[in-house]
């Protein structure tokens, strides 16, 4: 069976500190994977709000998220503190993924994660191109 294999841009990143509560393990007394998609979206969210955007305003259109893709590398625990590295890349007229990289605070990978993302206009559901103030932002 053919693995998911992100590779992470080599690019200037925003970096944000997200802990693990005590609802992200699961079973397995571990973060679960959903978790890890939970604490990819908070970052997300941290990263637009610091733009002064919010998914529901880029400058003129919303966001919609197309695809996601998450590669798990390592085990993650309640108390551990993680630090996600966000960044845009592959940036086209209408779309652009975000990259994920979360890691321990001794530097131990968690895990990689990439969400494509379309500009979208929610009042007449239809696609949108990116606005330019936002491009610039995704740009870094």
């Amino acid at each position: 069976m053919a693995r998911v294999k992100l590779i992470f841009p080599e690019k200037a990143c925003s970096d944000f500190t997200i802990p693990v509560r005590i609802t992200d393990i699961n079973y397995g007394n571990h973060v679960g994977n959903d978790a890890i998609v939970s604490i990819m979206h908070e970052a997300r969210m941290l990263w637009l709000t610091a733009g002064d955007y919010s998914e529901l305003a880029v400058g003129g259109a919303s966001l919609i998220m197309a695809d996601l893709a998450v590669e798990y590398k390592n085990e993650s625990f309640y108390g551990d503190v993680l630090t996600v590295k966000v960044c845009a890349d592959n940036i086209s007229t209408v779309s652009f993924e975000i990259y994920y990289k979360l890691t321990t605070e001794d530097g131990k990978l968690i895990a990689l994660g990439k969400s494509g993302m379309v500009c979208f206009d929610y009042d007449v559901r239809k696609v949108k191109a990116i606005p330019e103030k936002f491009k610039t932002f995704l740009e870094g």
